[in-house]
């Protein structure tokens, strides 16, 4: 069974009089341990597709059905729960507090999870281990680099061993070698951990560690290949 399965799913957005069609007609499935890139220009849809994909949104129309779940017909406040257990996010900007440690910011997914506090902090050095920054726990953003704060966001992707990584451009406030050693972190926890990975990139560099790549325009999938020419770690 797929992990993410999605059947014809339609956004439309109305601005003023303006009906804006996001997402038109969208079929993909998405196994457990893929790692797929998403691309396509600006406008193309692949937000809007991740956005729903990661239970922030919901379709107009169509069905979305996510590790067996059928989320198109929970309501969005039912959605958090299923984003907390199922779902990891990194994004461009970090989002990190900037007066709170490395090792409090891993913690923060699991203070909606009812875990005890010595178990966040054991569940959440374990994650810092996992990419390397052990010894930076008790470091806040502003003594980190912005790799060590992707690291670090990362690492609160992972704190609740959900299945699902998504990275809104995760390599976008990084420079190349830091963006190439945060890719190669992302396919060591797809190889090793099989977590899958959905990234969303304009950058082909960064694209080609994926084992597939999706092409967005239009608010259509115009493009759905395996990647043959895949940067090896």
């Amino acid at each position: 069974m797929s992990l993410i399965e999605i059947s014809h799913i339609t956004k439309v957005y109305t601005l003023g009089e303006v009906e804006v069609h996001a997402l038109r007609d969208l079929s993909m499935n998405v196994g457990q341990g893929e790692f797929l890139a998403i691309m396509g220009p600006s406008g193309s849809g692949k937000s809007t597709c991740m956005n729903i994909l990661g239970c922030l949104d919901k379709p107009t129309s169509g069905t979305y059905i996510l590790d067996g779940i059928n989320v198109t017909e929970k309501k969005l406040p039912d959605l958090a729960e299923v984003r907390n257990k199922k779902i990891g996010f990194v994004f461009q900007g970090f989002n990190l507090l900037s007066r709170t440690t490395a090792l409090e910011n891993v913690e923060l997914p699991m203070v909606y999870s009812a875990v005890s506090d010595e178990h966040r902090k054991e569940r959440a050095m374990d994650a810092l281990k996992k990419v390397g920054l052990e010894s930076r726990s008790h470091h806040v953003p502003s003594q980190l680099s912005g790799g060590q704060q992707q690291r670090v966001a990362i690492a609160r992707a992972l704190v609740n061993d959900a299945p699902i990584i998504f990275a809104d451009e995760p390599t976008g406030n990084l420079d190349t070698k830091t963006s190439h050693e945060v890719m190669s972190l992302f396919s060591k926890l797809n190889s090793e951990l099989n977590k899958t990975v959905i990234l969303i990139t304009h950058e082909q560099d960064i694209a080609d560690y994926a084992k597939r790549i999706m092409r967005f325009l239009d608010g259509r999938l115009v493009e759905d290949k395996q990647n043959k020419n895949r940067t090896m770690p």
